[in-house]
């Protein structure tokens, strides 16, 4: 029996509600996936974001940036610059030795012209110089030291005389010579090897590794005096800019501290990452400024002990870069409100010559609030959030600087001096004992302290070397006073 109409109606009716069921089910499935999809481009768009971070916005030391790939030349530039002085440069020219640096002065003369054969008579022209550096073939001295021995009819026995005090204490080389293996070895990152090589075939004198191995000794033992100095004057520091890098120990993971002070600068190596070093080096009263980056350990120091501190502000403007990377567009726009007031502050410290002292202090005092008042105010993202509780905690000691005459807002200092470090573990793979380690501390320190004060730390190991051999205190790198 054919269904009447109604109920052909009512069947195309059933179906019809059966497919906007399945169309609505269908819809429901798209809209969850296209949430979940949403939800994988948010999470990998911040994962870019992290991965993206350079030494340029954030935290990063420049030799993290080796692995990223090059920048693109900035759009508008003009052809290549021929390599060399460019057009208007100033020359300049190496200035002559002078007379008490000569070692010896060759005249020539010609008695006949080269053009014509014909008699020449002196010229009332100054003579032109060249001036040549030569180094010996073999610039080596080999000295033999006799102990002549004599008999004692009284005692029955033979003695000997005795050796001057640096031939006893420096046995197969002199202070000279000594110093010369400590400078290969700190300051060129030579290994025993290629110093071998360089006696072996420079010097035409063959020597063990061994015996290096006790050269270095001698020489860390001479710096000790030196180094102890050091240590002593770190707590009395007005102002000290700390930072530490990486260090490896047998394959172990330890650190490298560095101090640096105004006059000088301390190396420490040690297996902790944490302020019980600061409490070793400087004590639980330092009463200076301490100049360094947010990490914990300076936090806790300076929490524990209420220590002054001053934390790197350009660490903080690469924070705050990065959070202009970011996709989200709320956070992106907190970061630029606080980029701006960060330019405003540097504009009135480049524009400090053209202010008198009290205007200038007014300027600072004004932007340094704008800047923790727009650092606080932040929305409710979670990396806005976290840079906004930073500056709720300890916002007032990125700006010390303005306070306290001769502080650096940044770490620059510290960081410097830690670029020799990093370049030498990178060469020399660390150390392997404790020797080793306190070897590195002092040369370290011998090198930046030397390099911080403009002079020659090979004229400063062989002070100490010479001191050393003879039995006499350590010379002091600290520089005399009027």
């Amino acid at each position: 029996m054919e269904p009447t109409r109604e109920q052909a109606y009512q069947q195309r009716i059933a179906e019809l509600e059966a497919q906007l069921r399945q169309r609505d089910e269908r819809i429901a499935v798209l809209e969850r996936q296209v949430a979940q999809l949403l939800a994988q481009v948010a999470q990998l768009s911040a994962q870019i974001a992290k991965l993206s971070k350079n030494s340029s916005n954030s935290s990063k030391p420049p030799s993290s940036d080796i692995v990223k790939a090059p920048k693109p030349p900035a759009p508008g530039r003009g052809r290549k610059r021929k390599i060399g002085g460019q057009p208007g440069h100033p020359k300049h020219e190496r200035p002559p030795f002078g007379p008490e640096q000569l070692s010896e002065v060759r005249h020539y003369r010609l008695e006949r012209c080269p053009d014509c054969g014909g008699p020449l008579r002196p010229g009332r022209a100054e003579p032109r110089v060249v001036q040549q550096i030569e180094i010996p073939a073999r610039p080596v001295e080999i000295i033999e030291h006799r102990r002549e021995a004599g008999w004692c009819r009284t005692c029955r026995r033979q003695v000997y005389a005795p050796l001057p005090p640096v031939v006893e204490k420096g046995g197969l080389l002199g202070p000279n010579a000594t110093a010369w293996v400590a400078f290969l070895k700190g300051v060129c990152h030579a290994s025993f090897s290629t110093i071998r090589k360089f006696f072996r075939d420079v010097l035409t004198v063959t020597i063990s590794r061994g015996q290096l191995v006790k050269v270095i000794r001698k020489v860390t033992a001479a710096l000790g005096g030196m180094y102890d100095e050091l240590r002593a004057q770190l707590p009395n520091a007005a102002q000290l800019n700390v930072d530490e890098t990486g260090h490896k120990e047998n394959g172990k993971g330890w650190w490298t501290w560095g101090f640096r002070a105004s006059l000088y600068t301390l190396f420490k190596i040690d297996p902790s990452r944490g302020s019980d070093v600061l409490v070793e080096m400087l004590g639980r009263e330092f009463d200076g400024v301490l100049g360094c980056d947010y990490f914990s350990a300076y936090r806790k120091y300076m929490g524990d002990f209420q220590i002054a501190v001053q934390f790197c502000l350009a660490h903080l403007i690469r924070d705050v870069k990065f959070l202009t990377t970011l996709p989200d567009r709320v956070t992106r726009a907190y970061g630029e409100r606080l980029l701006n007031q960060l330019r405003k502050l540097f504009r009135i410290i480049h524009r400090r010559e053209h202010m008198t002292p009290a205007r200038f202090q007014r300027a600072l005092e004004r932007v340094r609030q704008q800047v923790l008042t727009v650092g606080r105010r932040a929305p409710a993202r979670s990396e806005a959030q976290n840079l906004a509780q930073r500056f709720r905690l300890h916002g007032p000691a990125y700006f010390r600087f303005i306070t306290t005459p001769g502080l650096d807002p940044t770490n620059n200092l510290a960081e410097q001096a830690m670029r020799f470090v990093v370049i030498d573990r990178v060469i020399t793979q660390g150390t392997r004992s404790e020797p080793g380690r306190r070897w590195c501390e002092r040369i370290w320190t011998a090198i930046a302290t030397c390099a911080q004060q403009d002079r020659s730390v090979f004229d400063y190991l062989r002070q100490a070397v010479n001191a050393y051999f003879h039995g006499q205190p350590t010379p002091s790198i600290l520089p005399v006073g009027p």
